[in-house]
């Protein structure tokens, strides 16, 4: 093999094992999360909350892969991108009807729902990586 065709079998092992890796770290922020607000739980004696958070925990150590992280992201992206198509519709009647006040809120909805489809896609995008 020459020393280019090894560079680049390496490379791509690399880049396949960080995109694993990502995924599984996310897998284990999930975990955390749900961890800290276990203990927080337990602290204040909410038991309710308690049980539900043991539950979520042990369907992430079941459940939780790449491949879920990475269509959770997918329906993420896709139900954020329904959203937005929601917020410009709800922005175009205003228009139409000539709502000053509403225009202004419909506009400040939009940006959030934008926003919020921007961090979505980006989360997805790293796991694709």
């Amino acid at each position: 093999m020459t020393r280019f065709t090894t560079a680049a079998l390496a490379l791509g092992a690399l880049l396949v094992s960080t995109s694993a890796l990502s995924a599984q770290n996310g897998c284990d922020i999930k975990k955390s999360k749900i961890q800290e607000q276990l203990s927080y739980a337990k602290a204040h004696g909410n038991t309710h909350r308690v049980q539900g958070l043991e539950r979520a925990l042990q369907n992430v150590n079941t459940y939780c892969t790449p491949n879920s992280l990475r269509d959770d992201a997918r329906d993420e992206v896709s139900d954020r991108t329904k959203e937005v198509a929601e917020r410009k519709a709800d922005l175009q009647k205003a228009i139409d009807k000539g709502d000053i006040s509403k225009i202004a809120k419909r506009e400040r909805k939009l940006a959030e729902a934008e926003a919020e489809l921007k961090e979505a896609q980006a989360e997805l995008d790293s796991l694709l990586k």
